[in-house]
């Protein structure tokens, strides 16, 4: 059992540890880690070059979510496989729930530590969410929800974010997912709202960052 599980988890850090925010940034000239929030993820990558390219820059943004969230999904997906292809040729038993989990938590760990940037990274948000909607589309639809709802009427990426690291793993419990996955939920909820106690401070502080629609009168 321990084979396939290093397994999983190596292809998940290395997939996690793609840094797709950094390198888009790099396409415009931008060292990410030296703009905005100094964050590699997806939001401060659509801030900063929505800021200096507009919608050209802000597409660009919603790529790097995309990209991040993928790495999540191929994780689950990757760890899955192995553990297919374990049974299949050595005739062994592997959790295949186990191996999911695996290649999540490594993704997650390679997204926000990632080797090729000096194990600096994202929050994890799109990352999570990738692997989740594969392993949990329910709670992670409403999580979703959470999300966009939060966002439309805060402006707050953090706080929507936030609530929806609350929102996933309550929904996996209420609804009587299998125990390992609401675990994770709740486990990884933890993460991402850790990995945000910088913009819980700034909430509090009334200093964060938000996106403010722009109108016609005003650019």
């Amino acid at each position: 059992m321990l084979t396939p599980l290093l397994h999983a988890a190596v292809a998940g850090y290395l997939l996690g540890a793609l840094p797709f925010g950094w390198l888009i940034a790099r396409k415009f000239g931008i060292n990410i880690f030296e703009h905005g929030s100094k964050n590699p993820g997806a939001t401060n990558v659509k801030r900063v070059l929505g800021d200096l390219f507009g919608k050209k820059g802000k597409r660009a943004g919603d790529l790097a979510f995309f990209l991040d969230a993928l790495k999540g999904a191929a994780a689950v997906g990757v760890a899955k496989v192995v553990a297919a292809e374990w049974i299949f040729h050595r005739s062994g038993t592997v959790a295949v729930e186990t191996m999911a989990i695996t290649g999540l938590v490594f993704a997650l760990l390679g997204h926000s530590f990632s080797c090729w940037t000096r194990f600096k990274g994202g929050k994890g948000v799109a990352t999570s969410a990738g692997g989740l909607i594969v392993l949990l589309p329910l709670p992670t639809l409403l999580a979703v929800v959470a999300w966009v709802t939060v966002f439309q009427v805060s402006r707050y990426v953090s706080l929507a974010s936030i609530v929806a690291s609350v929102v996933l793993p309550a929904a996996a419990w209420i609804l009587d997912t299998p125990t390992a996955f609401a675990g994770l939920a709740s486990l990884l909820g933890v993460f991402v709202i850790l990995r945000h106690r910088a913009n819980i401070t700034r909430l509090l502080n009334g200093t964060e960052n938000k996106f403010v629609k722009k109108t016609a009168g005003n650019g």
